[in-house]
C-alpha cells in the first residue's frame, strides 16, 4: 500500500491549505474580517494551490498579502489582464507568486493561487475585507461565514472560463483537510444583548460592566462543513446615526478616498398603510431544478426545500388579494406556467393552482431562470397593476450578471423580491436581482422559515410605496455633501436605509454639526427623518467607510466582463484601483523573488477541496408528507417492525421501545407520526380558505376544530345569516388560539377574512366573537383580535 504524508484529497492528493484562521471585528452593523489560509507543501516537489471560495458579494476586499519566513509581502491591485499574466510570468520563472481574483460572472466567488509553493515551505495568506450587516426582521444583525459553494448551472459557454469550473475536490466532512477557526470582537454603543450561532461557539465573554463590548469564538475543533452564522442582537438598532471618516492624507483631498466620507443610517418609521385590495399582478418563479430535493440546511431534520417552497406558495395564494392578477412558473433546464398569462386572482384559478402547487416536484434538472425571467418580461403589461416578481431559487446558477443585466433592463416595470434557498445559494443573484430592480433579498437557511420570509415580503409589495424620496444636509459655510450611493426610489417597513457621501470643502476645525435630512410622501403625506452628528471624526487607521462606499460604487456600474459595457468598465476599473477594492476588472497579484534560488522542477496543481454536506445532495425522504406513497410504505415498516416485537398489542417483555433496532429505528416512528399523522393542522386550516377570505361551514372544518357539524350549526347565534361568517368567526379565533408562533405567516390571510366578515355581518361580529370563544373553550383576549 502507498503511504501518504500530510492531508490528501479523495484523489490521493496531499492537500497544502492546513487551516482557516478569521479574526472578526464588528462595529454596530459593520464588520471588519480579516481571514488566514495556512499553507504548507509536504511534497517533494513544488506545488501550485488552488482554493475556490464563496463570499458575500458585499464585501469589500482590500488588502492581500503574505507572510513567507517571517516576511511579510503585500500584494498590488492591479488590471486583471495584466495581474494574471504577471502572476504566470513569476511562475515561469520559477518565484513564488500569490493571486486573488473574483469570478467574471459572479461577485460572490473568489480563487486563491499559491504559486511554486516549494518542499517544506510554510506560507500565510491573509486577506482582508469589510461589509454592511443585514438587518433581519427579528432585529437581529446577521453575519455569514460562507463554507458551502454549491455547483453552478453553466448559462452559457463564455462562461466556460469562470473559476467554477474548476474541478474541486469533494470531501466527506470527517475527511475534510483543513479547521476553521474564528474569534470575534462585538462593540456597540446600544448594548450587545446576546449572540446566537449556528455553530457551537464559547460561552459570550463581555468586555465591559455596560455590555457595549463582547467577545466570542468558534468551539475548539470546528469543521468547515457548514456557512457560519451569527446572529448578533443590540439592545437598540433602529436609531438613525451618521459616521463621518477622514480621507487619506496621501490621496488628492478631492478624490474618492481623499476626501471625508460619512455614513448615513435611517430606519424609517412607516405606517402600514395598503394599497387598493384589487392592486398588483403577482408572478411566482419557483426552482423546481434537482437542487430543490436537498434540505434547507446540513441537519438532517430540516425540511427539503421543495416541501418548503410548496407550503410556501399555499401560504402565498391563499394571502393575495380579491381582483389582483397572478401567474406562477416553476423552472430548471426549462419552464412551464401554471396560466399563458396571468389571471385574476379567483376562487376558481386559486384551487387549479392550489392542484397543480401539490404536485410540484424538483424534477427539472439545472438552474436556468433567465428563459423564464424573459418569458414574464415579454408579457403585457395589466394597466392600473404593477408587475411584483416573486423568485425563490438555491441559486445555483452560472452566468449571473447576465441574470442580473436582464432584471436592470426592465427594472422601470417592475420590483423583484428574491430569496435564496439553503446554504450555498448566491448572494450575488439574490441580492443582485433585488438591488436593481428595487425589491428585496432574503435568505433562508437553518432554522429560517420560508413561509415567513415570503410573506413578510408580500406584505411589504401590498403596502403603498412610498414616494418623493429626497436627503438633504445642513452644513457650516464652505462644506457640501455629494451622493455616493445610487438614488432610493424604494422604501419599506422595517428595512434600513443606509447612504454614503463624499463631504467636499473645508471641514471645519472646531467641535461643529452638521443635520441630515430624510424625506418621502406617503399617500399625499409628507413624512420626513432627522439626524444630527458631530464633524469631528475619532482618529482611525481603518478607512471602512470609504471602502464600503466604493464597493457601493462598483456595484452600481460592475456587471462582469460580458455584460459591462466599455464606458462602465472603465469607471469600474479607476473606481477599484483608487480605492484599492477588488472588482471583475482588477486582481490583487504579489510576487517574492527574494529566495535564495529560483524554485525548480515540474509545478504540481492541488486544488483544494470543499466540503459536501448531506444537505447538498438532493433526496427522496421516506416520510415527507407531500408523498403518500413512501408515508404508506414507512406506515406498512412501521407495523411489521411492531408486530415482530409485540404480543397482543404490547411490546414483549424485555423490549426497550426506544432501542434502535437493526431493522428499524425508532426515530422513524417518532418522524411519522410528528409528520404525518401530526400533520400541520394550521396549514390544513389554510388550504380550506375560500379566496375571498371566508370558510365553509362543513365537516373538514369540524375535524380541525375538534367538534360535529351539528353541534357548530346549533352554537351559531346568527341563524338566519350566511353559515360562513360563523365559519370564518370560529377558524379566525382557532389561528389566534392555535397559531400565535406563527401569526406572521396567516396575518395577511386573517385580515382578508376579517375585511370578508366585515361586508356580510359588521353589526354582529361581537356577539358572534362571543359566541365563538365560549363554543371552542378559548381564552382569546380582545387585544389579540383585528375585528
Amino acid at each position: 500500500m502507498e503511504d501518504h504524508c500530510g492531508l490528501i484529497t479523495g484523489d490521493m492528493e496531499p492537500v497544502p491549505l492546513k487551516s482557516i484562521s478569521v479574526t472578526l471585528s464588528i462595529n454596530d452593523f459593520v464588520a471588519g474580517v480579516s481571514a488566514t489560509l495556512n499553507y504548507e507543501n509536504e511534497e517533494e516537489v513544488p506545488v501550485e494551490a488552488i482554493f475556490v471560495f464563496p463570499m458575500d458579494e458585499d464585501s469589500a476586499v482590500y488588502s492581500f498579502e503574505a507572510l513567507v519566513d517571517g516576511k511579510k509581502i503585500v500584494a498590488e491591485l492591479q488590471e486583471k489582464v495584466q495581474a494574471q499574466r504577471n502572476y504566470e510570468n513569476a511562475i515561469s520563472q520559477g518565484h513564488q507568486a500569490y493571486l486573488l481574483e473574483e469570478d467574471d460572472y459572479s461577485r460572490d466567488v473568489f480563487s486563491c493561487n499559491i504559486g511554486n509553493l516549494q518542499p517544506g515551505a510554510k506560507v500565510g495568506v491573509t486577506l482582508r475585507y469589510v461589509q454592511e450587516l443585514p438587518l433581519e426582521t427579528d432585529g437581529a444583525l446577521r453575519y455569514v461565514l460562507p463554507a458551502i459553494l454549491n455547483p453552478r448551472y453553466q448559462l452559457s459557454e463564455q462562461s466556460a472560463n469562470s473559476c467554477l469550473n474548476i474541478k474541486t475536490p469533494i470531501v466527506a466532512l470527517e475527511d475534510l483537510p483543513y479547521t476553521l477557526s474564528m474569534v470575534a470582537t462585538i462593540t456597540s454603543q446600544h448594548g450587545i444583548e446576546r449572540v446566537q450561532s449556528n455553530c457551537s461557539l464559547s460561552p459570550i465573554q463581555y468586555l465591559g460592566h455596560d455590555k457595549t463590548s463582547a467577545q466570542v469564538s468558534l468551539a475548539e475543533g470546528h469543521k468547515f462543513d457548514q456557512d457560519v452564522e451569527l446572529l448578533i442582537y443590540y439592545s437598540e438598532v433602529h436609531s438613525p446615526s451618521v459616521a463621518v471618516e477622514m480621507g487619506m492624507q496621501d490621496m488628492k483631498p478631492d478624490s474618492l478616498m481623499g476626501s471625508p466620507s460619512a455614513m448615513v443610517s435611517f430606519y424609517p418609521d412607516l405606517p402600514e398603510v395598503e394599497c387598493s385590495r384589487a392592486c398588483g399582478e403577482f408572478v411566482f418563479l419557483m426552482d423546481c431544478s434537482g437542487s430543490m430535493g436537498s434540505r434547507l440546511s446540513y441537519r438532517n431534520d430540516s425540511q427539503l426545500r421543495i416541501e418548503a417552497a410548496k407550503e410556501t406558495l399555499l401560504l402565498l395564494l391563499k394571502s393575495l388579494p380579491m381582483g389582483c392578477y397572478f401567474n406562477i412558473y416553476r423552472f430548471g433546464s426549462s419552464y412551464e406556467k401554471f396560466f399563458p398569462e396571468s389571471v385574476k386572482y379567483t376562487q376558481e384559478t386559486m384551487e387549479e393552482s392550489m392542484k397543480r402547487v401539490k404536485h410540484l416536484r424538483a424534477d427539472l434538472g439545472g438552474t436556468e431562470i433567465l428563459t423564464p425571467l424573459l418569458n414574464i418580461y415579454k408579457g403585457p403589461s395589466i394597466p392600473g397593476h404593477p408587475l411584483q416578481v416573486f423568485v425563490f431559487t438555491d441559486g445555483e446558477v452560472n452566468g449571473t450578471f447576465r441574470v442580473i443585466n436582464e432584471v436592470k433592463l426592465n427594472s422601470k416595470k417592475h420590483r423583484c423580491f428574491s430569496f435564496g434557498i439553503g446554504e450555498g445559494a448566491s448572494t450575488s443573484l439574490i441580492k443582485g436581482i433585488a438591488r436593481v430592480s428595487g425589491g428585496t433579498a432574503e435568505f433562508i437557511t437553518g432554522k429560517d422559515r420560508m413561509q415567513t420570509k415570503a410573506l413578510a415580503s408580500l406584505k411589504c409589495a401590498l403596502n403603498c410605496s412610498v414616494e418623493d424620496i429626497s436627503l438633504s444636509w445642513d452644513f457650516p459655510p464652505g462644506l457640501s455633501a455629494s451622493m455616493l450611493s445610487p438614488e432610493k426610489t424604494v422604501m419599506f417597513k422595517g428595512q434600513r436605509l443606509i447612504i454614503y457621501a463624499q463631504l467636499t470643502g473645508t471641514m471645519p476645525q472646531v467641535e461643529s454639526s452638521g443635520e441630515v435630512c430624510l424625506k418621502y410622501t406617503l399617500q399625499g403625506k409628507s413624512l420626513e427623518n432627522r439626524v444630527t452628528f458631530s464633524l469631528q471624526p475619532k482618529t482611525n487607521a481603518s478607512f471602512t467607510i470609504h471602502w464600503l462606499a466604493a464597493k457601493s460604487l462598483i456595484q452600481m456600474k460592475d456587471l462582469g466582463s460580458h455584460e459591462t459595457s466599455d464606458g462602465e468598465k472603465e469607471d469600474v476599473l479607476n473606481m477599484s484601483i483608487q480605492s484599492g477594492v477588488l472588482s471583475s476588472f482588477t486582481a490583487f497579484i504579489a510576487v517574492n523573488k527574494d529566495l535564495n534560488q529560483p524554485v525548480q522542477g515540474p509545478l504540481a496543481p492541488r486544488v483544494i477541496p470543499r466540503p459536501m454536506t448531506f444537505s447538498n445532495l438532493p433526496i427522496i425522504c421516506p416520510y415527507s408528507t407531500g408523498n403518500f406513497h413512501y408515508n404508506l410504505i414507512l406506515f406498512l415498516m412501521i407495523l411489521r417492525y411492531l408486530s415482530s416485537n409485540c404480543s397482543c398489542g404490547f411490546l414483549q417483555p424485555g423490549t426497550n421501545p426506544f432501542a434502535v433496532t437493526h431493522n428499524f429505528p425508532v426515530i422513524y416512528i417518532f418522524l411519522f407520526f410528528h409528520k404525518v399523522c401530526g400533520e400541520n393542522v394550521l396549514l390544513h386550516l389554510v388550504s380550506l380558505q375560500k379566496a375571498n377570505g371566508s370558510w365553509e361551514l362543513d365537516e373538514e372544518l369540524t375535524e380541525i376544530l375538534g367538534t360535529n357539524l351539528e353541534d357548530m350549526k346549533a352554537a351559531n347565534p346568527a341563524k338566519d345569516q350566511d353559515p360562513s361568517v360563523w365559519a370564518t368567526v370560529l377558524a379566525v379565533l382557532w389561528l389566534h388560539a392555535n397559531g400565535k408562533d406563527l401569526k406572521c405567516e396567516w396575518e395577511l390571510l386573517e385580515r382578508k377574512a376579517v375585511a370578508w366578515l366585515h361586508d356580510h355581518a359588521d353589526s354582529s361580529i361581537p356577539m358572534l366573537v362571543q359566541a365563538a370563544k365560549s363554543f371552542l373553550e378559548l381564552s382569546v383576549t380582545p387585544d389579540d383580535l383585528v375585528f
